[in-house]
């Protein structure tokens, strides 16, 4: 990888995965909009961006500094993604899938605003995730000059953790308020500490994790495969379902993937939703 700054831009020459659309249309952020030039702006870690492709070169917004400090485990970009697809390939279906999805990476999100934002996408749609996320950024969240633009970073657990449901009331997020309020009491008090799960084993993440109000295994999954860098966490929600009822009908364990089955289910996530599974 080639990496060098010019004109205000961190510009990443690379020959690995790396597609913008299937990396932040693949369900697993939501502050990442695409913009008329194809590129994307988003806001990520407290700071905003504007990243664009041509080739088989990234453009970042921002300095060296800001590569090394953000955009690098961001994008988790010390590993190997097409050494990771071979890996994931166990089968026809997955080498289908893998190479349908070829391109994702899986993004390591700040801890809190993914255990936040997994909340709010139960029984919900993306665009309606992505409105609840922005409100409750633009009521709450520090402001961010970006571009002649404004936007807004995430707001702490200690920022939401003194509110009540009716101040929640304005990002219309419904029964998961109380939930948001819940888990960032437990945040803030120290109740339970999300950079120590990082540490801890998958099982010992979810029971965790599963123990704050309104949390179950397929929200406690993403918020471990997304941001607690546990990379064999497996969610399971409708599209899964369908992609394992469908292409393995006599038995299903995720454990076949060993660490890799986090990206593995990205594979089958993707090719699933996007119809790839149906057009082979």
């Amino acid at each position: 990888m080639e990496i060098s700054e010019k004109n205000g831009f961190v510009e990443l020459t690379t020959e690995d995965d790396f597609d913008l659309e299937k990396i932040f249309e693949c369900g697993q952020c939501f502050r990442w909009n695409r913009q008329e030039d194809e590129s994307y702006i988003g806001v990520a870690m407290g700071r905003a961006a504007r990243i664009s492709k041509r080739g088989n070169t990234v453009y970042i917004s921002g300095t060296m500094e800001d590569y090394e400090n953000v955009w690098r485990e961001y994008f988790d970009l010390d590993r190997d993604y097409r050494s990771l697809r071979r890996q994931v390939a166990v089968d026809g279906y997955m080498k289908s899938a893998s190479d349908f999805g070829a391109g994702i990476r899986l993004l390591n999100q700040d801890r809190w605003e993914t255990l936040c934002s997994f909340i709010i996408s139960q029984c919900n749609n993306i665009p309606r995730i992505k409105g609840i996320v922005e409100r409750l950024s633009a009521l709450y969240g520090r402001e961010i000059s970006f571009e002649g633009k404004t936007y807004y970073s995430f707001p702490g657990a200690d920022v939401i953790a003194p509110l009540t449901v009716e101040d929640l009331a304005p990002i219309r997020s419904g029964y998961r308020a109380g939930y948001i309020i819940e888990a960032a009491r437990a945040v803030d008090s120290g109740k339970i500490s999300l950079e120590e799960l990082s540490g801890q084993s998958l099982k010992q993440a979810k029971a965790a994790l599963m123990a704050l109000p309104g949390i179950g295994e397929k929200v406690a999954n993403c918020v471990i495969l997304f941001s607690l860098r546990i990379p064999s966490a497996f969610p399971i929600d409708v599209w899964m379902k369908k992609a394992i009822s469908q292409h393995y009908p006599h038995g299903f364990d995720p454990g076949v993937f060993g660490e890799n089955a986090g990206l593995a289910q990205q594979y089958m996530f993707y090719f699933q939703r996007s119809g790839g599974a149906n057009n082979p």
